[in-house]
């Protein structure tokens, strides 16, 4: 089973960066045009394809409205999120490392100065990451066919690395609940 294109659902470009307002637009006109309420006096088989198209309405505006579901949603229509097919780079994954060791070490002696410094360390990464990222997620719609599979690698790794240190952030989280 594919996933269906949302974007092409709403008639709207692929893009990292969709226009909010027109999503809104075509969700709620869609909303309108498939309410079961209108189609009450159809076939049960119409009746049936109206309740799967208000569906995937709600699926994709839930999806194209949230900044990391849509991610995901491209980067899986891409085959980038698949198992096995997620390296990355060895530089991230040391710092990462050492950011999980410094985690590990708390847990056993709770310090707030050494967990301030891994949350502002992993802000720090978080920062950098999102200033590198922005302007390929925000120039991806214009891009060439031919130069979009090497922004969506970037993306991709971006993606990733990303979810790296929301983990590490809710380990944080648990350390300043406890102390």
């Amino acid at each position: 089973m594919t996933t269906p294109d949302y974007f092409e659902f709403y008639q709207l470009p692929e893009s990292f960066r969709p226009d909010a307002a027109a999503l809104k637009r075509q969700y709620y006109a869609l909303s309108r045009e498939y309410h079961p309420d209108f189609h009450a006096t159809e076939s049960p088989e119409r009746q049936q394809e109206i309740l799967q198209l208000a569906t995937l309405n709600t699926n994709a505006y839930r999806t194209l409205s949230d900044e990391d579901q849509r991610m995901a949603y491209i980067l899986s229509r891409h085959g980038l999120l698949e198992e096995g097919k997620q390296e990355l780079p060895t530089d991230f994954l040391m710092e990462v490392m050492e950011l999980n060791e410094q985690l590990m070490e708390l847990e056993f002696e709770p310090d707030p100065a050494a967990a301030t410094r891994v949350e502002a360390d992993v802000n720090s990464l978080t920062n950098t990451l999102e200033a590198g990222i922005e302007p390929v997620l925000a120039g991806y719609e214009g891009l060439p066919a031919e130069t979009r599979p090497h922004a969506l690698q970037q993306v991709q790794t971006y993606y990733l690395k990303k979810r790296y240190l929301l983990r590490i952030r809710e380990s944080l989280a648990k350390f300043a609940t406890r102390s």
